[in-house]
């Protein structure tokens, strides 16, 4: 048998454009705007991260995990978070079984043994609960009573958190927050989408995805493609400026401006740094290139550090949020020179 045919580079890119575009185009059949939010959902399904999504109830954060799920032909569990929720509940737990007169344990896996996990409403379970998705999150494994079972690739966590009704919620600890590669926010429809959603939700026509995928072949093409996003070059004068944004974020550090070390407690752990990498990679491709511009750093910055600065009390009394901050960073930090 002959050697299977290489590949060229030029295609490779072609083919991950072109699996992006009609993932977009299928979760556009579903979802009414918010194209920003679904292109940052699919980056991180392609860079191996998770995403934490905040809005009100009602504009549709689940439907676009589900639909985002569907497109690419992976399986999709959605947990309701609430306060009486157990880590056992998402995991799993051991039952007992009897099969010819013999019984034995079983281990009965639990909703989050799927491709894709939707955590909703993640901050009104407590922090118990919240920490069992962690090891998931981190370590793509569940431990229970000492036995580790593995999670199938491509694995995601999507997580929404609702801004409003904070009584009696459970904040996520910067530790978990730390984990989640965008933080993402929905806001409302604009009129005109508006219009455009309640003429598909209201009427007689049923609005389906269609998988992109050949089936049971989703998780080996979407983990090539993962492969491909791993591939993409950084050069060494935007590492540097990666290096920098990081150092211009955290109070005290080099290139900290006195307004960062007036408004911030922490700033961003080295995730921060690759979340930032991984995602400028996946903007490259999707703009043709096998190497990363100044502009797909400066496109992830905001997603990818909103939730990673931590605030302190004079920040919040004076309503001064992180976005702000990182705005204020980007026009002040001078880009290096090659």
């Amino acid at each position: 048998m002959g050697a299977a045919p290489q590949i060229s580079p030029d295609q490779r890119v072609a083919d991950f454009r072109n699996t992006f575009s009609r993932a977009e185009q299928e979760v556009g059949r579903i979802i009414v705007g918010h194209q920003e939010i679904i292109r940052k959902l699919l980056t991180a399904l392609f860079c191996g991260g998770h995403i934490l999504i905040e809005g009100v109830p009602g504009l549709g954060k689940t439907l676009m995990c589900k639909a985002g799920a569907d497109s690419l032909g992976l399986s999709f569990k959605r947990i309701q978070f609430t306060p009486d929720l157990m880590p056992s509940d998402i995991i799993g737990t051991q039952v007992l079984t009897e099969s010819d007169g013999h019984r034995e344990f079983q281990f009965k896996r639990g909703p989050i043994f799927a491709h894709v996990v939707l955590g909703d409403e993640i901050n009104r379970a407590t922090p118990k609960t919240q920490s069992a998705v962690l090891e998931a999150m981190e370590e793509r494994q569940v431990t229970v009573f000492g036995v580790t079972y593995r999670l199938d690739p491509p694995y995601m966590v999507l997580a929404t958190q609702n801004p409003i009704e904070l009584e009696g919620t459970y904040p996520l600890p910067e530790a978990q927050m730390d984990r989640f590669l965008f933080k993402v926010v929905m806001g409302p429809p604009k009129p005109e989408e508006l219009r455009e959603i309640l003429a598909r939700t209201t009427g007689t026509r049923v609005h389906q995805t269609a998988a992109i995928f050949e089936p049971g072949t989703a998780p080996a093409q979407i983990e090539s493609l993962k492969a491909l996003v791993r591939e993409v070059m950084v050069a060494e004068p935007l590492e540097r400026y990666i290096i920098a944004i990081i150092g211009a974020c955290t109070p005290g550090g080099p290139g900290a401006s006195p307004e960062v070390t007036q408004y911030l407690r922490f700033g961003p752990s080295p995730r921060g740094a690759q979340a930032i990498i991984l995602s400028a990679k996946v903007n490259a491709l999707l703009a043709g290139r096998v190497s990363v511009s100044y502009e797909d750093i400066d496109d992830a910055v905001v997603p990818c550090l909103r939730h990673r600065l931590l605030r302190n009390f004079q920040a919040e009394a004076e309503n001064v949020s992180t976005e702000s901050i990182l705005e204020h960073i980007q026009k002040r930090l001078k880009r290096p020179r090659a």
